[in-house]
């Protein structure tokens, strides 16, 4: 028997070491060439208004198949040549099998275990669907106290907890029904935590887009996907992924208590839309066949549209205190 969050790192860890997950999941940068150009361009605008430092280092999380970072910089070398000059490109990556798809479209990027193994100096930082893959601790009310899910085979097993962590205070409401499940995201908030404190200390900024709610709130969205359907989250570790929604505002405390500028979160369907996703879609599209010139429009709907992805998806945005608001959160 073991902690939910222990069972969901192992499993995890395993999945992404030896299967593909592109084959369960399509993330934004793989429908739209536009989603990794638009966010190239705003690290381009973000390094501007943070004084154009040089070098810099422009680094990725989660970087998949390098899609995003690939298409990004064809927009920055496109547009800003002088950001694409200083630039020095890291990425945080586990899987080895992961590594050399981003190898063959990203030649230059040197690559870290973790976040901590990054060089110093000024960092902006782009994480997309990376945090909600971190695991999570659930709470069960039970009582009028907490009990703790633990997993045993493919059960959970309920253990009472007089002694949760801190953060569950925070983020519960006062009144909650018998039984309703609280989730504590530990390892994204040490994460946001750390990154917060680097661009604090040596200067940069990092955006962060995922799915999940604005704010916390009860209930159990750890969920499964194998051979892209949905799937029992505890039944065969290891062979389907394992994600939990991201709640955005016990991050955005974390961050802003290290002393950085904290921006969002906003839908990403508005995100998306401030920084010229239709007007860029439209441009692809009119130089293409009809049928492929539709395919790029609704791309571009898909991450937008609310009842798609553009509402459920937010974009939060963790920058220097002494720097402007970003692009696409400016007002």
């Amino acid at each position: 028997m073991e902690r939910l969050d222990h069972f969901m790192a192992a499993a995890n860890a395993l999945y992404y070491a030896r299967r593909d997950p592109f084959a369960d999941f399509t993330t934004a940068p793989e429908i739209s060439q536009v989603f990794g150009e638009l966010l190239g361009l705003w690290a381009a605008e973000t390094w501007r208004l943070l004084g154009r430092p040089d070098p810099v280092l422009l680094a990725e999380a989660g970087p998949g198949r390098g899609t995003l970072m690939a298409d990004a910089q064809r927009a920055i070398a496109a547009v800003t040549p002088d950001f694409a000059a200083a630039l020095r490109l890291h990425l945080i990556e586990t899987s080895p099998r992961l590594r050399a798809l981003q190898a063959a479209k990203l030649p230059g990027a040197t690559w870290h275990e973790t976040f901590a193994t990054l060089p110093p100096g000024p960092l902006i930082l782009l994480a997309n669907e990376f945090l909600d893959a971190l695991p999570i601790r659930q709470f069960v009310r039970r009582g009028g106290g907490w009990a703790e899910r633990h997993v045993a085979g493919a059960a959970f097993v309920e253990i009472a907890c007089p002694d949760p962590p801190a953060l569950l205070a925070d983020i519960a409401p006062p009144a909650l029904a018998e039984g309703a499940v609280m989730e504590v995201a530990e390892a994204a908030r040490g994460w946001v935590t750390a990154l917060s404190a680097r661009i604090a200390a040596e200067g940069g900024a990092a955006l962060l887009i995922d799915y999940g709610p604005a704010q916390a709130a009860a209930g159990d969205s750890l969920q499964a996907l194998r051979h892209g359907r949905p799937a029992p989250p505890l039944a065969s570790p290891g062979e389907a992924d394992l994600t939990a929604h991201v709640a955005f505002s016990p991050l955005a405390d974390a961050a802003r208590a290290q002393g950085t500028a904290v921006f969002g979160p906003l839908a990403q369907g508005v995100f998306l839309a401030r920084l010229g996703l239709f007007a860029r879609s439209g441009q692809l599209a009119r130089n293409l066949p009809p049928k492929q010139a539709a395919a790029v429009i609704a791309a571009a709907q898909r991450l937008a549209e609310p009842d798609r992805m553009g509402l459920l998806f937010k974009a939060l945005a963790i920058m220097h205190a002494a720097a402007p608001p970003p692009p696409g959160f400016a007002m």
